[in-house]
């Protein structure tokens, strides 16, 4: 087994390819590994940072007539592009998908969707067999029960693939806070989806532009 490990091993941008797979009401109404509405917000959280490092994004349902479209909180970072749908439950055996991704050029394939044990286990493993550098993101997934995201996560791991959260991409992406031309909308990404960090921020922000009370009088 090779090891993830060195300057190199972390994710860039310039060579990142988002694939974001199946985020659909069916798939929605029977995730029980996470909370629902973290997944919506999770999985929107990664796609604004794909955005915002200019991440080419491949957007993919699956039977969307009878399952349901892309959540609009997805596709709204996407105006205009056309989401690809199939009929293959596994993504990596639709030639569409890939001659998507090959296009891009890029060779760090990122990998969220719904449902873990299934839509995103199926292509991480196949493409890692063919020599993709892959990672996934656990918590823009989600799976029907904790035990299945759990096992699907550590199949995963065995074939090789390596395991991130959103916001830890994003960082990665980032890496060094004098990346101007990004850092402004990382802390927009922040402010939007990460809760706790980003009402941090804006109170930070309050506080920076509030007068000091003078002593006297």
């Amino acid at each position: 087994m090779t090891f993830r490990n060195g300057l190199k091993s972390l994710l860039r941008p310039e060579d990142s390819v988002l694939v974001l797979i199946d985020h659909q009401p069916f798939q929605l109404t029977n995730l029980n590994s996470h909370d629902p509405h973290m997944a919506v917000n999770n999985a929107t959280a990664l796609a604004k940072a794909a955005k915002a490092f200019s991440v080419p994004t491949i957007l993919t349902s699956v039977i969307a007539e009878r399952g349901g479209l892309i959540f609009p909180q997805i596709t709204d970072v996407f105006p205009g592009q056309d989401v690809i749908d199939r009929t293959f439950v596994n993504t990596w055996e639709d030639p569409k998908v890939v001659d998507a991704v090959k296009a891009t050029g890029r060779k760090q394939l990122i990998i969220a969707g719904l449902w873990t044990e299934v839509c995103v286990a199926m292509p991480a493993i196949q493409a890692l067999g063919e020599g993709w550098d892959v990672t996934v993101v656990t918590d823009a997934c989600g799976g029907i029960s904790v035990e299945s995201h759990e096992v699907a996560i550590q199949r995963m791991i065995a074939a090789g693939a390596n395991m991130m959260t959103w916001l830890a991409v994003m960082a990665e992406w980032q890496r060094d806070w004098a990346r101007i031309e990004t850092a402004g909308k990382v802390t927009d990404v922040l402010k939007e989806h990460a809760a706790g960090s980003g009402i941090a921020y804006l109170w930070e922000q309050q506080l920076l532009n509030t007068p000091v009370p003078s002593a006297a009088g």
